[in-house]
């Protein structure tokens, strides 16, 4: 790499140093700053009131741990972003908490006061149905031959009947009038940004409560990329979901959520506001650009 090159990259990603931080350096250096916090202080993040719940998580693939003893609070309405470098575990949580994989000890709990639900050792299609967690993969999970009307069908498979579903669909084109404008046409042929809006949208046909969303700015432009982050703010703020996101995109994550986790080698470092964390120096040093 040229010392131009070097020049322009800043900090992880989009970093504020004038040369290159590899990935082990940054977790070396987020290991460095990580802080001890209690669940009591997690629990005031989320308002005193969790609503997704994961306490002394231990999970991974196959018999490879990657989360050691997570703990996490997010309350109902509320949102959070897990941030870090490559490597920290930060889709390992969604997978988890939506059961894509295996979960060595620990719980998931869904729910408030006495309407709490253990969700640990349910499946995917169990969680949908009792718990209202849905999960919005990254990009390239449309299928492309489809019509984006029969996306949004398969979006409702876990519904009695296919009447449900093509209401719910209908509900959903309402909402989005630049979806219900392509019904008829193959996804395939959907902008960067609508093909997003359809992911987002497929997972909504069930009326979720919980949305885990994955990287959604992944591959898009800057003005799709807008546009996204207002419709999370939306299903937040007037319609009342809660959300768990991952996001490279530091900046953009911790600029739209209330609750900031910095992950590194499957544990949490630093735990915050999503405000705090952007004021933070050294967060901001490794992740936000200095």
């Amino acid at each position: 790499m040229s010392e131009q090159s070097k020049e322009r990259v800043r900090g992880y990603g989009a970093g504020g140093v004038d040369t290159v931080i590899s990935v082990d350096e940054v977790v070396r250096q987020t290991a460095a700053i990580a802080e001890e916090f209690s669940v009591e202080e997690l629990d005031a993040l989320a308002n005193n009131a969790p609503y997704v719940t994961l306490d002394n998580l231990v999970a991974g693939y196959g018999q490879m741990r990657i989360l050691h003893g997570i703990n996490l609070r997010v309350g109902r309405k509320q949102s959070l972003c897990l941030i870090g470098p490559n490597g920290a575990g930060k889709s390992t949580v969604l997978h988890a908490i939506f059961g894509f994989n295996n979960i060595f000890s620990g719980n998931i709990v869904i729910g408030e006061g006495n309407a709490r639900l253990d969700v640990t050792s349910l499946t995917p299609s169990e969680k949908l149905a009792k718990a209202g967690i849905a999960y919005i993969l990254q990009d390239k999970s449309i299928f492309p031959g489809m019509t984006v009307e029969e996306n949004l069908w398969m979006g409702g498979f876990l519904k009695k009947q296919p009447a449900e579903a093509k209401e719910a669909a209908e509900k959903v084109f309402e909402k989005y009038p630049q979806l219900a404008a392509r019904r008829r046409h193959q996804a395939k042929v959907l902008s960067g940004g609508e093909r997003r809006l359809l992911e987002i949208s497929r997972a909504l046909v069930m009326n979720p409560d919980v949305l885990l969303v994955d990287e959604p700015s992944i591959g898009l432009e800057p003005k799709f990329i807008d546009m996204v982050f207002e419709i999370l703010n939306d299903l937040q703020h007037n319609e009342g979901k809660t959300i768990v996101m991952v996001e490279q995109n530091a900046k953009k994550g911790l600029e739209f959520a209330d609750i900031g986790y910095v992950m590194v080698s499957g544990k949490i470092a630093i735990a915050g506001k999503g405000s705090d964390l952007l004021e933070n120096p050294k967060v901001g040093e490794l992740f936000l650009g200095g």
